[in-house]
């Protein structure tokens, strides 16, 4: 395979356990069968084109929804079933499988129904369970429910196929793909269709629905879309009808979108008065992988007898994986920060107040009179600083209870040292200064350390003598002053083995910031700017601080003046951080993962941005480069880390993606191997041609 065909199949989403779907409400021709099925042959080849594996149309849209008793019609019907047969033969020269809405008879009844369409096969036909019969809606008049089916296969257009609720669409060769399949009203029900659906093995919902417009019904049936995705764990796929139904009495608006796990992927222009196409990318590992960390989902299941009497219906979608089909939507830069402005106010407000609170009550569970706190003038020290004034002023007592030291090193740059007196200036807690290099040097000497000779050392030895002194330090002031030191590091640190282990910045008497990210640190430093819960002089000094070059400062500045960088060491906090987030929440490959932090990282320019970031600040990355920070994400992760995570302090979680708590979100024995992820990454880099 040529380095372009290589190429090709990397960014190509099928290949990584996605699925392309398509959701589309054609204009419609009312009780004019043949056009419909002409409007929704223009949209099939679209969706084909497109890359789509699923195409899902509006309830009843071969016919019409709103034309009443013509559905009853024996020429109306005839139509219907012609229209039908013009679809199935056009399907064998398309990829993707269609869901298209129609009346049909089934014995001596007429159902509105979900006919299932892929390579010249009808492959089932789905009658709509719920009949709405109030206010506007009177379907019992034409059409029986599915549970007063006479017959559970009916003949169509010469091929007798499956007729039932109960039938799952599974692709043999697209692993995770499964789905359901209920029609309008059947999502308003208390116990819709497919939570039992999903139950049994569904991972994707097609709703085929029709669906009148009115004031601030959008906004309901975007609710119960997400509402069912979410405690379903599955895709949710909605398609209603718009543009030329009748509007005699009601009106129509068209609302096509996907969801995913409680997420909306993609939503259409409502009120479209042409035919409207709705594509997006549904992660079916990501699923297939949240469902298998869920014992609740799979214990519903069994109390449910959810697989019973379901009927399972193989087929080949063929996806394209020879060739570059790259996502539509990029996934978020910034896994823990979101980029839409309300919803990162409110996520900062949260992480911020979970902090407060869980430092409050451990203060008080503890009946301790003071916190101590090492202050660096570094992002993670500022935040857990801003954390406990928060906390003492909600519990109404007085700032100074808080001992802030600042502690200066080899290393320490007039720069952070300047904003660490500032912020405790500026914040009226108890500011000390203790210069640590005269204890550092008596060790390093007693343990003959080349750098007590002379000699320009700077080890790992060099490195944890100043930050376990630090450390010891806080913890010999708590006992004076009978504190609690208030741990600082954050998540990112602690799954790249960052921190000094046992009396080093590891260990504290509660962590606040244990489960927050780096990045998500920053914006929460942004969010307390511009609160009103410290002097406004203090802005000043953590906006310098967010200015800062990330360093732990325990090396001094080579001869050209550059001060020890985290970054280029570890690599890039915007990387790891998706890393961090993708292996823990979802547990994806690293190959899943390059895939991804490609399509999110590769161009600058491209999506959004969380706000309040500067230009220089929109940074990209290539492939080479991801897989290179990915290969020490997984090292320093899976390999040589574990041993510090197993030993942390106790701190409140605080976001969806995780923590690394062994009482809480991770547990792992620290004497693993990292070798299936590292062989992972052996085998991306041989097919993306890249040097081991």
């Amino acid at each position: 395979m040529d380095e372009e065909s290589r190429m090709a199949q990397f960014d190509n989403l099928y290949a990584h356990g996605m699925i392309r779907v398509a959701a589309a409400s054609p204009r419609v021709h009312l009780a004019d069968p043949a056009s419909n099925a002409k409007e929704t042959l223009s949209l099939f080849k679209q969706a084909d084109k497109a890359g789509a594996a699923l195409l899902v149309c509006p309830e009843l849209g071969l016919s019409g929804y709103a034309i009443d008793d013509l559905h009853m019609q024996s020429a109306l019907l005839d139509a219907v079933e012609e229209a039908i047969a013009t679809l199935v033969k056009a399907s064998r020269q398309l990829t993707p499988m269609l869901l298209v809405g129609a009346p049909v008879r089934a014995g001596d009844a007429i159902h509105g129904g979900a006919i299932a369409i892929h390579k010249g096969r009808i492959l089932g036909v789905v009658p709509k369970t719920y009949l709405p019969n109030y206010r506007e809606y009177y379907e019992k008049r034409q059409f029986a429910e599915a549970a007063h089916a006479q017959t559970d296969a009916i003949t169509l257009c010469g091929q007798t196929v499956p007729f039932s609720t109960d039938l799952i669409f599974e692709a043999a060769d697209l692993p995770g793909f499964r789905l359901g399949v209920e029609i309008c009203e059947d999502l308003w029900a208390p116990i819709p269709p497919s939570s039992r659906l999903a139950l049994a093995g569904a991972t994707v919902i097609a709703n085929l629905s029709a669906s009148n417009i009115t004031i601030g019904k959008a906004e309901e049936r975007a609710m119960l879309c997400v509402s069912q995705s979410n405690r379903s764990m599955c895709g949710y796929i909605y398609a209603a009808a718009g543009y030329g139904e009748s509007t005699t009495d009601v009106a129509w608006d068209g609302q096509v979108a996907v969801y995913s796990q409680g997420r909306m992927l993609a939503e259409s222009e409502r009120f479209a008065q042409a035919a409207t196409l709705l594509c997006a990318d549904i992660d079916l590992e990501q699923i297939t992988q949240d469902r298998l960390r869920n014992p609740t989902f799979r214990d519903c299941a069994r109390n449910e007898d959810a697989g019973f009497g379901v009927h399972r219906i193989s087929l080949e979608l063929a996806p394209p994986v020879d060739a570059e089909l790259p996502l539509l939507r990029a996934p978020d830069r910034f896994p823990y920060v979101p980029d839409d402005p309300a919803r990162l106010d409110h996520d900062c407000y949260e992480a911020y107040n979970i902090q407060v609170q869980g430092l409050q009550r451990r203060l008080e569970a503890a009946n301790i009179k003071r916190a101590v706190i090492g202050v660096s003038g570094g992002l993670d020290s500022t935040q857990a600083l801003l954390v406990a004034v928060r906390a003492f002023d909600l519990m109404k007592r007085d700032r100074k209870d808080i001992i802030a030291v600042t502690m200066p090193g080899f290393a320490t740059t007039n720069e952070t040292k300047t904003n660490a007196h500032a912020l405790m200036k500026e914040l009226g807690v108890t500011a000390r200064e203790i210069d640590i290099k005269p204890l550092a040097e008596q060790m390093l000497a007693d343990i003959n350390h080349p750098y007590a000779k002379g000699k320009k050392v700077y080890d790992i030895t060099f490195e944890n003598v100043q930050a376990g002194l630090r450390t010891d330090l806080l913890f010999r002031i708590a006992n004076q002053e009978d504190g609690m030191v208030v741990g600082t590091g954050d998540l990112s640190e602690l799954a790249l083995g960052w921190c000094t282990y046992g009396v080093g910045d590891h260990m504290s008497h509660y962590n606040v910031n244990a489960s927050l990210a780096k990045t998500l640190i920053q914006h929460i430093i942004r969010w307390s700017i511009a609160s009103e819960h410290y002097p406004k002089k203090a802005g000043a000094v953590l906006s310098a601080i967010l200015e800062t070059e990330i360093s732990p400062e325990l090396i001094p500045p080579g001869e050209d003046g550059a001060i020890q960088s985290t970054q280029s060491v570890i690599g890039p906090y915007n990387l790891h951080d998706f890393f961090l987030y993708h292996t823990i929440r979802y547990g994806l490959s690293p190959t899943k993962i390059a895939f991804l932090a490609n399509a999110a990282w590769s161009d600058a320019k491209a999506g959004l941005w969380p706000q309040n970031m500067s230009e220089a600040d929109h940074v990209a990355y290539d492939l080479p480069e991801i897989v290179r920070w990915l290969e020490v994400f997984c090292r320093r992760f899976f390999a040589t880390s574990q041993f510090k995570r197993s030993a942390i302090p106790n701190g409140p979680k605080i976001t969806s993606g995780g923590s690394l708590s062994p009482r809480g979100d991770w547990r792992a024995p620290s004497d693993s191997s990292a070798a299936p992820w590292l062989e992972d990454i052996r085998r991306l880099k041989s097919q993306l041609g890249l040097k081991e």
